[in-house]
């Protein structure tokens, strides 16, 4: 919307011609969301604090967790909001690419949503049922996938790229469809699993998502998308503000989620961040690279697929519990260490996943 307005304000000054850089507007992006979240945070967790919205901890998990029942949670709420606000401000809204990434956040988030207020308010611990959760989903996954294939005009948009490898892409038709469901669904419940302990999961999602916001404008540039080899994709350049936007809003969600957490993120903020990640790498054609830089999100959906297996055909468990961060608390690990070792891991593979940019 701001947007728009300096459009009309840079034809009677040409300084406001300043603000159709997307670099300027990505900075901006950050800084709006993080004010808003600064602004918003402690009224929301007063607030949530007073109605006693508060999360139940497992009586099967590390002892060390008991402590932290009733502490206020659906914080994501709040990065929702803010990330949502920046971006309309900031975002060209005729850009497509710029909806699909907003509405996916949005769609998850609202199943995140009603999960998190039938463990909170109805006060059932179980909350949705998996099998809903995973089929509204699967609803939105498709529905996006579908349109996404649809709407492609370039076969660019419909090529999985192969990371190191500058000739190595694979036309995939109307296996695209397919493929996104996975990135988006598998991304989404990826950083649902993360999200147990303070703060670990926000951060790895704002580098990851800053890193993919790199991708975004270098896709949507003509000239560095040819010297890097990578594919061009027009108007896909846009995506960078709600990329900043999002790492804006995790920055200042993390200044209330660090240990010791005054609120938790809850459902709907994993969710719908998790699924954002998962339709940004979509879009700017870096599904594979989102596997690397998202590692420590894979390692936990790993942990706990592989537990599940492993119990069910041989009735032992590999891991003392999953996801894989409780696995290190059981060994002894103090909350901080795992935390911030995992956050450590985070950056290195980030740091890899962006030098595919040149490495090819």
């Amino acid at each position: 919307m701001l947007y728009y307005l300096t459009q009309q304000l840079a034809e009677t000054y040409s300084g406001f011609n300043v603000f159709q850089y997307l670099t300027l507007r990505a900075i901006l992006g950050v800084l709006t969301a993080l004010l808003i979240s600064f602004m918003i945070g402690p009224t929301m967790i007063r607030r949530l604090t007073m109605k006693q919205i508060g999360q139940p901890i497992r009586d099967d998990g590390p002892q060390s967790h008991l402590s932290k029942a009733g502490t206020p949670t659906m914080g994501g709420a709040l990065i929702i909001v803010a990330i949502a606000v920046s971006t309309l401000l900031w975002a060209d809204l005729n850009n497509r690419y710029i909806w699909v990434v907003l509405v996916t956040m949005l769609a998850f988030g609202v199943i995140g949503f009603y999960d998190d207020y039938i463990k909170l308010v109805k006060q059932d611990p179980k909350g949705l049922k998996s099998r809903y959760k995973y089929l509204w989903q699967s609803v939105c996954g498709i529905l996006i996938a579908i349109f996404l294939y649809k709407t492609a005009t370039l076969s660019a948009e419909t090529t999985l790229i192969v990371p190191f490898f500058k000739s190595v892409s694979i036309q995939l038709g109307w296996l695209f469809i397919p493929l996104v469901y996975f990135v988006i669904v598998g991304s989404s419940n990826a950083v649902n699993l993360t999200d147990g302990l303070d703060g670990l999961a926000i951060l790895p999602t704002v580098m990851v998502g800053g890193a993919l916001g790199i991708f975004a404008y270098t896709t949507g540039n003509v000239k560095l998308a040819s010297y890097l080899l990578i594919p061009y994709v027009p108007g896909v350049g846009e995506v960078v503000i709600f990329c900043g936007a999002l790492v804006g809003a995790g920055l200042g969600f993390l200044w209330f989620n660090a240990y010791p957490a005054q609120v938790f993120m809850g459902d709907v903020g994993a969710l719908a961040l998790g699924a954002a990640l998962g339709v940004v790498a979509v879009v700017v054609r870096q599904e594979l690279v989102l596997v690397i830089m998202g590692g420590v999100f894979v390692m936990e959906t790993v942990s706990v697929i592989l537990q599940v297996i492993s119990f069910k055909l041989t009735g032992k468990r590999i891991f003392r519990m999953a996801p894989l961060h409780h696995h290190f608390e059981l060994k002894g690990w103090p909350e901080p260490r795992v935390i911030v070792r995992f956050w450590i891991v985070t950056v290195i593979l980030v740091l890899i996943g962006l030098a595919t940019l040149k490495l090819r």
